[in-house]
């Protein structure tokens, strides 16, 4: 076990991990458990503060709607947890909808001065459906105004009152600063996503970027091995994912060979063809195994991502990335240095860049080891926790200076 960093010498950090769970398992929530192991494998004392989403069963439509706006019960969760864990940091992920901004008051509120850091894996604070997508579109409507237009359009899972639900917790969150104030750091998954949480009001000196992480698959001379074949979409089977323009793109090239593995509501519709193998559902050891063996993993993504942890997984493996050159997939993939880039949407392009691959498998060989050295670069355990603890620090000295600011203005 490697020696804990902390702002003070002689004792690791106390770190309170909140997060709200979701029915289906994603990747946020392997990002929080990742990052839970990584900090007590480097000797710190982690406290998981977790609610369900399979608790929603058991609620009244009022009740949610009262816990979404302000969860007393969570706040005063956090306010006991605190005190008796006695919590250097508090970092928050998700707080939607059990979990609630009430946490924010918690953390600020507690004596002697606790930081609070808050990742943000999607743009859920100014876009109700977190994706920036309707209609198979990019939409930023709602991009630095009240989300009104998401209730007219009926964005989350097309209800208006749901919508609204969203539009008015974020919305007046976001007016009362409930994070944008009384967060020390929060953390962007990439500078495009920075961008976008810097236009909606969110503090740009108080940003910071730190991508998501995998642990080594182990030797990356098997990781570029020569006998990959095949394309292979990891993920959910969703439309913004864009799985159904791969599979058109797959109509257009059936000399080849594609395997999709994932569920979704997108999976019964999706037109089963001879050169395509849908695997549902797998493991993770399975996953691995499919990406040592594929020649590219394909992410036709209509929306903007996060950091998807399939792209960290590939590049682990050595797996170049063939991806819509939107958002941030346009520049966390470099367009024939550890994959390909094609138009978002565009099944033709798709189609265009697959033929090139197959007749090319060289230069994709090479771009699988460019793939690997991305990853040793940017993206194991060893870097994201040196930049995850840089991060808690500047945060705690940012949490002192401010509590100590306030006690001499008497605020």
């Amino acid at each position: 076990m490697a020696a804990a960093t902390m702002v003070d010498k002689g004792r690791p950090l106390r770190i309170l991990i909140v997060h709200n769970r979701y029915q289906i398992r994603g990747g946020e929530e392997s990002v929080v458990d990742a990052e839970v192991a990584l900090l007590r494998d480097h000797g710190h004392e982690v406290c998981l503060y977790e609610r369900d989403n399979h608790e929603v069963a058991g609620q009244s439509r009022l009740g949610l709607l009262r816990d979404t706006l302000w969860s007393s019960s969570s706040h005063a969760d956090v306010t006991r947890l605190i005190r008796e864990f006695g919590a250097d940091v508090v970092h928050v992920h998700n707080t939607l909808p059990l979990v609630s901004p009430s946490v924010y008051w918690a953390v600020d509120a507690a004596p002697g001065g606790v930081a609070l850091v808050q990742t943000l894996h999607n743009y859920r604070w100014f876009c109700p459906k977190a994706t920036l997508l309707r209609d198979g579109k990019i939409c930023e409507d709602c991009v630095g105004k009240f989300a009104w237009r998401a209730v007219v359009h009926r964005c989350y899972r097309e209800s208006a009152v749901q919508s609204a639900v969203m539009a008015t917790t974020f919305g007046l969150h976001t007016a009362l600063g409930s994070l944008h104030r009384k967060a020390d750091r929060i953390i962007a998954l990439s500078e495009f996503a920075r961008d976008k949480y810097v236009l909606n009001g969110f503090p740009a000196e108080r940003m910071a970027i730190k991508p998501n992480f995998v642990p080594d698959a182990g030797d990356p001379l098997a990781a570029a091995s020569a006998d990959r074949t095949g394309f292979l979409y990891v993920g959910r089977l969703s439309e913004e994912k864009g799985p159904h323009v791969l599979v058109e793109a797959a109509a257009r090239v059936p000399e080849l060979r594609f395997d999709l593995a994932g569920g979704g509501p997108l999976g019964p519709q999706l037109p089963r063809r001879d050169n395509i193998i849908y695997s549902g559902t797998v493991p993770a050891a399975s996953v691995r195994d499919k990406m040592r063996h594929a020649s590219m993993l394909v992410l036709p993504s209509l929306c903007y991502e996060g950091l998807p942890m399939t792209l960290v997984e590939a590049f682990c493996n050595g797996l170049p990335v063939l991806a819509s050159r939107l958002g941030p997939l346009a520049t966390l993939v470099e367009d024939g240095v550890n994959g390909l880039l094609f138009n978002p949407g565009d099944a033709g392009d798709l189609a265009d860049k697959l033929r090139w691959a197959a007749a090319h498998p060289a230069a994709i060989r090479q771009m699988g080891v460019a793939a690997r050295q991305a990853y040793l670069a940017h993206y194991t355990p060893e870097s994201n926790y040196r930049q995850l603890l840089a991060i808690y620090e500047d945060a705690i000295v940012h949490r002192r200076a401010s509590t100590s600011s306030a006690r001499l203005t008497g605020t």
